[in-house]
C-alpha cells in the first residue's frame, strides 16, 4: 500500500470507524452433555467464572480489528481508493511484518492471575487463516516469518506452558473459516462475504479437501499442545443449512443455499480420542457440540440454569488497536457479578500489543480486578445461580453448602450507605450475617418483608469506594 492509502486506512479502519454486527445472542436450545467424562469437565468450568480470551495475530500488527477487513459485507468500512486485491495482499503480507520480539506469555498469565481468573482461551487461528501455531498444513504461519527462529516460536505451546503454570484451564479459539485457504475463499471466484465462495455441489473435492485440512489442524492442537480442556470454535456460519434459525438470520449473516458441513461428529470424537472430556463449543450451532452457549458484547436479560458464558471485551476491540478505551475495573466487576447470578461465566478478552505484551494499563486494570476478587471471591468462584438472582442494585448466588451471597453494587452516582436493603432470598431468623473482608459479624433486621443490614463506621470507611459488597448468609 502507498504511504496515502496506509495514513487512509489507519484513519478509516480502526476499530472505532466500524460496527460490528456479529454478536451472538443466548438461545434457550441447549443439550447437556451424556458423556460422564464431559460432563464432569463442564462444571468444573462452571465453577471457574472468570477467564481470559486473547486475540493475536496480523492484525496487530497495524492495530485493526480482527480479520473482518478482509470480508466485503455491508458493515465493514476501508479505505475507498483501494483496490479490494490489492488490500488483500497488503493484509496477506503482514506476514513478513510480524515479529513480536518481546513475547512474553508469562506476563499474560500472571496479569490473569492477578486479575483472578481461572481459565484462558487463545487463538490458535481466526478467521484470516493467520495461524498462531506451529501447524504442518499451511506456512501461513507465525512459525513461518520473521519470528520462526525465535526460540517460542511456537507461539501457542508456550501460552497454553505459561497458563498451566497458574494451574489454569485451557482452551484453544480454532476458526472454522479460513479466508487464506484455497479450499475455502477459491481465487478462481471473487469473495463477496464471509461465506465458502464457490458452490461446493458442484466442487465436492475442494470442499473435501477443506474438511481435511480443518480436520488435521484440529487434531494438532489437540496432540501436540499438552491437556487441552476446551475447544472453542468460531465461525458459526459454518455449518449444516438445516440448523440454521431465525436467532441466526438476525445477526444479519449472509446464508448459503447448501451446506457447509465439516462433519462435527467426527472431529468430536477425534479431539475427545485425544483430550478425554475435551468440552466441544460449537458455538451458535446448537446440539450436542455447543457444551455450552457463548453470547458476545453482553448479558442475556434472565438467569439460566444451562450453561453459559458471555465473552465481552476489556477495551473497545478483541485484539490491540492503538488508543482503546479500557472498561473501568468497576465495571468488569459489575459485569461479572451479573453475569455470575445469572448463572454464567465472564470472558474477558485482552489482546497484546504486535510485540507480545500487554499494555501497562491493561495490566493495571486487571491488577484492580484481582484486588476486588482477591476479598469477594467467594461469592463468585463455584457458585450457581437461584431463581431470584437480583433485587434492584443486590445480586445472589449460591455455594455448593446452600450458603447465599448478596452482592450489593455500587457507583460513584450510588455510593456505599449505611444500610443495605432487599426482599427476596431472606435469611432464616437465626441467621448469621457476614461481610466478606471484615472480621465481626453485622447486625440485620426483617422489616416490612424486607432485609436491612446496617453497615458500622468502619465497613463505611474501610469499603468506601469499592463496587460491590459480599454478604453472607444462609
Amino acid at each position: 500500500m502507498s504511504l496515502r492509502l496506509l495514513i487512509a486506512f489507519f484513519l478509516i479502519c480502526s476499530f472505532h470507524g466500524f460496527s460490528q454486527n456479529t454478536i451472538h445472542p443466548a438461545s434457550t436450545a441447549y443439550e447437556y452433555p451424556t458423556d460422564p467424562k464431559v460432563a464432569a469437565k463442564l462444571e468444573q468450568w462452571r465453577d471457574q467464572k472468570f477467564g481470559m480470551l486473547i486475540h493475536w495475530g496480523l492484525y496487530a500488527v497495524p492495530g485493526i480489528i480482527e480479520s473482518w477487513t478482509l470480508c466485503s459485507e455491508d458493515w465493514i468500512t476501508r479505505d475507498s481508493t483501494s483496490r479490494y486485491d490489492d488490500y488483500k495482499r497488503w493484509y496477506w503480507g503482514l506476514k513478513k511484518d510480524f515479529n513480536p520480539v518481546g513475547f512474553d506469555p508469562d506476563q499474560w498469565a500472571h496479569a490473569a492471575y492477578k486479575a483472578g481468573m481461572k481459565y484462558v482461551v487463545f487463538t490458535t487461528k481466526h478467521h484470516d487463516g493467520f495461524n498462531m501455531f506451529d501447524t504442518q498444513f499451511t506456512d501461513f504461519k507465525i512459525s513461518d516469518g520473521p519470528f520462526k527462529n525465535h526460540p517460542k516460536a511456537d507461539v501457542a505451546k508456550y501460552v497454553f506452558e505459561a497458563f498451566r503454570k497458574k494451574d489454569m484451564m485451557i482452551g484453544a479459539y480454532y476458526s472454522k473459516p479460513d479466508w487464506h485457504s484455497q479450499y475455502f475463499w477459491w481465487d478462481l471466484y471473487a469473495t463477496p462475504n464471509r461465506n465458502v465462495n464457490y458452490d461446493i455441489r458442484k466442487h465436492p473435492w475442494r470442499w473435501q479437501q477443506f474438511i481435511n485440512f480443518t480436520h488435521n489442524q484440529l487434531n494438532e492442537i489437540t496432540s501436540n499442545y499438552g491437556d487441552i480442556d476446551i475447544l472453542w470454535l468460531d465461525g458459526g456460519w459454518v455449518r449444516p443449512r438445516n440448523t440454521v434459525t431465525e436467532e441466526v438470520i438476525k445477526w444479519g449473516a449472509p446464508i448459503p443455499e447448501f451446506d457447509q458441513q465439516i462433519n462435527m461428529p467426527e472431529i468430536a470424537a477425534m479431539a475427545r480420542k485425544n483430550q478425554e472430556g475435551i468440552l466441544i463449543i460449537d458455538r451458535t450451532v446448537h446440539g450436542p457440540y455447543e457444551n455450552y452457549r457463548t453470547p458476545e458484547q453482553g448479558i442475556p436479560s434472565e438467569m439460566s440454569e444451562n450453561p453459559w458464558e458471555s465473552c465481552i471485551t476489556l477495551g473497545g476491540a478483541w485484539g490491540y488497536v492503538p488508543n482503546d478505551k479500557f472498561k473501568s475495573a468497576e465495571k468488569v466487576v459489575h459485569l461479572l457479578v451479573e453475569i455470575v447470578a445469572k448463572g454464567g461465566n465472564l470472558l474477558l478478552g485482552v489482546g497484546p500489543t504486535a510485540n507480545g505484551l500487554f499494555l501497562p494499563e491493561q495490566v493495571q486494570r486487571l491488577e484492580e480486578i484481582g484486588k476486588w476478587m482477591e476479598v469477594n471471591g467467594e461469592g463468585i468462584y463455584n457458585t450457581r445461580a437461584i431463581e431470584n438472582f437480583m433485587d434492584e442494585h443486590v445480586f445472589f448466588t449460591q455455594g455448593k453448602d446452600e450458603t447465599l451471597y448478596a452482592i450489593a453494587t455500587y457507583t460513584e452516582e450510588e455510593p456505599l450507605n449505611e444500610s443495605v436493603k432487599w426482599s427476596v432470598n431472606i435469611p432464616s431468623p437465626k441467621s448469621k450475617m457476614t461481610l466478606l473482608g471484615y472480621d465481626k459479624p453485622l447486625n440485620w433486621s426483617l422489616e416490612n418483608g424486607q432485609v436491612m443490614v446496617k453497615l458500622p463506621k468502619k465497613v463505611l470507611e474501610k469499603f468506601n469506594g469499592q463496587p460491590a459488597l459480599v454478604f453472607k448468609y444462609q
